[in-house]
């Protein structure tokens, strides 16, 4: 019997370890970094468990693989696999939800401190002798800002919209949510549930933690932009296409948005022509958020979990 990891690497770098699989069973393991598509069915040929990260496992490669039975995608989201063909084929797909809600809430607060205090900007001013030729004891090259009492909305209230909403109670601020499951005008202890009108009109940073959607797709728009506060930050640690990254653009240039920090893009990696890579006052990491090594870690342990308890025929986080 036989397991192939088809993109190891981006789970694991060679910090984890794949140990742990063999303990499943009497399985053969096959882990490879990285899987060309076109390769697919010759390096998953007689495996009967898949696991894959953004390999995408689509209906022709399925209905290839007549041995297969399970799917472990190593990631909460799961359109890369056909899950219609999955269920025609009787072939189980887990996934592995909440691995990297403290990581990503963690970046999302790296992205606003990083506005709010430039931290690596003044470092390297410092290092580049300015500090030494200033007339001043202290100096500043970009304004610098307070938290406590500013509002943050968020867009989105699953798990980490919540944490992020506690760090941001840490810090004084006020919260605002908008969430489709929420009853607009009610509040729990930590936020007031509003509807996405008032949330553009009232916050000061707006941050994304909703799923991608028909519904949320291209969220932030000219339209929506239109409606928020002169110099408000957008943080994305979400999905890129929550974005209309021209009208996001076009708002950073024209001053309406004051600075945009975000972890995702519409394509990544990105194409050059990106208009986000050429505009002011923009920060983008390379969708690391969830890259920690605890987060990674976790996931691990969690898809093997998942794993095991199918073995067990007590299935866990099944599509």
């Amino acid at each position: 019997m036989k397991i192939v990891v088809l993109d190891g690497f981006t789970l694991n770098p060679g910090d984890l370890s794949w140990d742990s699989l063999t303990s499943c069973g009497d399985y053969q393991v096959f882990v490879y970094d990285k899987t060309p598509r076109e390769l697919v069915v010759e390096f998953a040929k007689d495996a009967e468990i898949i696991f894959t990260n953004k390999t995408i496992l689509d209906k022709e490669t399925l209905k290839s693989l007549p041995k297969l039975r399970y799917i472990g995608v190593l990631a909460t989201g799961y359109n890369v696999v056909d899950i219609p063909t999955c269920k025609e084929l009787n072939i189980a797909v887990t996934n592995i939800p909440a691995y990297g809600t403290k990581s990503v809430a963690q970046m999302t607060f790296a992205h606003i401190l990083n506005i709010a205090n430039s931290v690596e900007l003044h470092s390297q001013g410092v290092f580049n002798g300015k500090w030494c030729e200033s007339e001043e004891f202290a100096y500043f090259e970009k304004p610098l800002f307070e938290l406590a009492n500013k509002t943050i909305g968020l867009i989105g209230y699953g798990q980490i919209g919540q944490e992020v909403a506690k760090i941001a109670k840490a810090f004084s601020m006020n919260v605002l949510v908008y969430s489709r499951s929420a009853s607009i005008g009610t509040s729990d202890e930590t936020a007031k549930f509003v509807d996405l009108d008032f949330l553009a009109k009232n916050s000061d940073i707006i941050s994304l933690h909703c799923p991608l959607t028909d519904l949320t797709q291209n969220i932030i728009n000219k339209e929506f932009l239109s409606k928020t506060k002169k110099g408000v930050w957008i943080i994305n640690t979400s999905r890129g296409p929550l974005i209309n990254e021209q009208d996001l653009a076009d708002a950073l240039n024209s001053g309406k948005v004051y600075v945009a920090g975000v972890d995702v893009l519409s394509t990544e990696p990105p194409s050059k022509n990106n208009p986000l890579l050429n505009v002011k006052n923009c920060f983008i990491t390379p969708h690391n958020a969830w890259m920690s090594f605890e987060a990674r870690e976790r996931l691990l342990n969690i898809a093997i979990d998942n794993l095991v308890s199918w073995i067990n025929k007590t299935p866990k986080n099944l599509i």
